[in-house]
């Protein structure tokens, strides 16, 4: 038995070596290919910035790095970046980003060089780090992540999970969240929250999180993403609980920066012993720097010792003269109490983040930065994991591994982690999705979606979920009007597509000949310029009736059509992959399949998942692009485009004159 889990943890540490140097090459590749400004352009580096130190946390310096035009950039809080003068390739300066506003983008790190202030850039960078840490826990697997895995691979049977009484903190949970938070509760091992698109998984996972704390349970909360975790502790930090977030929240609002670990180290009783130390630290240091330091040139080859001793006879040697080896003594001298004094602070701090996170009810963290030290300074009764379905086994097992029992949280009907390297696509078989199917009854699925109107759910909810999804009553029929959208007057096919009271619209392409999809030269993705054409004209045309255009969001499984539409429309107007939409969700949709072509080949539409996640996104209306004929070589495509011409509307884009 062992043997089949140890074969399993060395394949899972090759997958995860091949996923990290295709991101890297990947990485790499890009930076080779484009210059800084068409870099700049997709929004993976910022140009012509002036950086200056703005503070310290936790062993780095944060550097506030600006300019005078705007920043726009997909670069966002919690992401590793490369900070270089010309070419990135070149720089091994490597931090964390952990703010980010208009003008300025404020980087966390390690060692500030003189040079990396003035005209410099910024890249997002691999996250090296994340994949280091996956494989640190790999090697050093305790009993609970051994345990998960046994659980499966099968090699382990779980026990049964009952259903415990309890008093819900949050009066308004639904029949089905209580179920769900009563059986996590009573679970001896694990336990699987299904929750599909809209309903309230968060909310149900702060309700658990409570109910185990007041059972004298400490819990690990994490997730894959920052945005998740702080999700989750907006949902606990006016509870009453003592909460901790370790890592930066990527949405610093003062509510949130408040739990975090650094902000509560400066609270400690003893914080003020520690500024003390790093104030002396930092001005034995500028004392040192008005000696010579005894760099290879100056020392010919005299060592430490042989300094001191010739400076306290007063003496020089070797062409070096008395004065300079006195110089260099003092420098070595006031170092060494420079280094005493930081580390005697990096000790003060440790010891005072150790009790900050052994007083804590609640941890909280993104699933990678569980990795970090300061995390296991606590034990934890339970890890609670949302987004489970979005985190490959090696990410996950970092939480498991450091509690007694866990809960995931996730969606397998909705996208899996995306893994770069075809090689190592084994990755993207989650743990949720590997357990809920072996062991359907260790699971609870969430019913009720508060959302979207009732028609947008009933296909998604017909097709990926038996049926099983209901509207909440507040949201059941909401539609733009309610915001004050107008309906159009007059009576032709835009008014059938803009209407607030058509809340699914197919606008169908296949009678037209200039439908067809293309590829740009060297592109493997795909782009189609007649569906760009139709979204610019039907977001200008909601724009006029009043809808705003925050409100609106634009969705394409191709990359190359993304950025062809991101070219036509306002900056307010968010267009993204489908990847960059899941768990998010705007009042109107527009989804641009793209594909079109007279073979009825699909390609990676072909992943339902992504359908998915595409029509659960709209809250109040949903306008699908696309050509028919092309969409119904596929079964659950075409079973789409007969639902919304029987139950709802749809319109050929030959009348849209476009």
């Amino acid at each position: 038995m062992d043997e089949k889990l140890e074969k399993f943890i060395s394949r899972l540490k090759v997958l995860v070596e091949i996923e990290r140097k295709a991101e890297i090459e990947a990485m790499r590749a890009e930076m080779k290919r484009l210059s800084g400004r068409e870099r700049e352009k997709v929004g993976r580096a910022v140009l012509g910035l002036n950086g200056k130190v703005v503070g310290e946390e936790l062993g780095y310096f944060l550097v506030k790095y600006g300019r005078d035009r705007e920043i726009k950039t997909e670069i966002s809080v919690g992401d590793l970046v490369v900070v270089s003068r010309r070419d990135p390739l070149k720089s091994d300066l490597v931090g964390t980003v952990v703010e980010k506003g208009k003008r300025f983008i404020t980087v966390a790190l390690e060692t500030v060089p003189e040079w990396a202030l003035k005209g410099a850039r910024i890249d997002l960078y691999a996250n090296d780090i994340t994949f280091k840490r996956w494989l640190e826990n790999l090697e050093a697997l305790r009993e609970s992540g051994r345990k998960a895995l046994e659980l499966y691979l099968g090699l382990r049977e779980p026990e049964e999970s009952e259903a415990l009484e309890f008093t819900p903190f949050d009066r308004s949970l639904n029949g089905s969240q209580r179920k769900a938070v009563a059986k996590a509760l009573g679970s001896p091992d694990f336990f699987l929250i299904h929750g599909p698109f809209g309903t309230g998984k968060t909310r149900t996972l702060a309700e658990l999180t409570r109910q185990e704390v007041e059972r004298g349970n400490r819990v690990l909360a994490t997730a894959e993403s920052n945005v998740a975790v702080d999700n989750l502790v907006e949902r606990l930090v006016d509870s009453g609980l003592k909460v901790v977030r370790v890592g930066h929240p990527s949405r610093v609002s003062k509510s949130l920066h408040e739990t975090t670990l650094a902000y509560l180290i400066t609270q400690h009783e003893l914080y003020g012993e520690l500024r003390d130390l790093r104030v002396i630290g930092q001005n034995l240091a500028e004392k040192r720097d008005t000696f010579t330091k005894p760099s290879p040139k100056y020392r010919r080859g005299l060592s430490d010792k042989e300094i001191l001793r010739l400076a306290s006879k007063g003496i020089g040697t070797r062409g070096v003269p008395a004065r300079l080896i006195r110089e260099m003594a003092e420098w070595i001298k006031i170092n060494r109490q420079v280094q005493k004094t930081f580390d005697d602070a990096r000790k003060l701090e440790e010891r005072i983040a150790r009790e900050i996170i052994r007083e804590a009810d609640v941890v909280l963290t993104t699933n990678s930065s569980a990795g970090l030290d300061v995390v296991d300074y606590g034990s934890y009764d339970v890890a609670v994991i949302d987004e489970a379905t979005q985190a490959t086994i090696p990410s996950v097992l970092i939480p498991i591994n450091r509690a007694r029992r866990f809960v995931l949280a996730g969606d397998h009907k909705q996208l899996p982690p995306t893994i770069l390297s075809e090689k190592a696509k084994e990755l993207g078989n989650t743990l949720f999705e590997g357990l809920i199917e072996r062991y359907p009854r260790k699971s609870e699925m969430l019913t009720v979606q508060y959302r979207m109107n009732e028609r947008l759910m009933e296909f998604p909810s017909r097709e990926f979920y038996g049926g099983r999804i209901e509207a909440d009553e507040s949201i059941r029929a909401i539609t733009l009007a309610d915001l004050g959208v107008k309906s159009p007057t007059r009576n032709g096919s835009w008014d059938e597509v803009l209407r607030p009271d058509n809340v699914l619209v197919f606008v169908d392409t296949s009678g037209r000949e200039d439908r067809f999809e293309r590829q740009r030269y060297g592109s493997e993705s795909r782009e189609n310029p007649l569906e760009a054409r139709l979204v610019k004209e039907t977001v200008e045309r909601l724009l006029k009736l009043g809808v705003k255009p925050e409100w609106i969001g634009v969705i394409t499984p191709y990359d190359d059509q993304r950025d062809l539409i991101r070219s036509l429309l306002p900056e307010e107007v968010e267009v993204k992959t489908v990847d960059g939409y899941q768990g998010r969700e705007k009042e109107v949709i527009l989804l641009s399949f793209v594909r079109s072509n007279g073979k009825g080949e699909l390609g990676f539409l072909k992943d339902l998942r992504r359908l998915n996640v595409s029509l659960t996104r709209a809250k109040r209306k949903l306008i699908l692009i696309g050509d028919s004929s092309t969409l119904s070589a596929h079964p659950t495509y075409k079973r789409l485009v007969e639902f919304v011409g029987e139950r709802e509307t749809v319109v050929d884009a030959r009348k849209l004159g476009v």
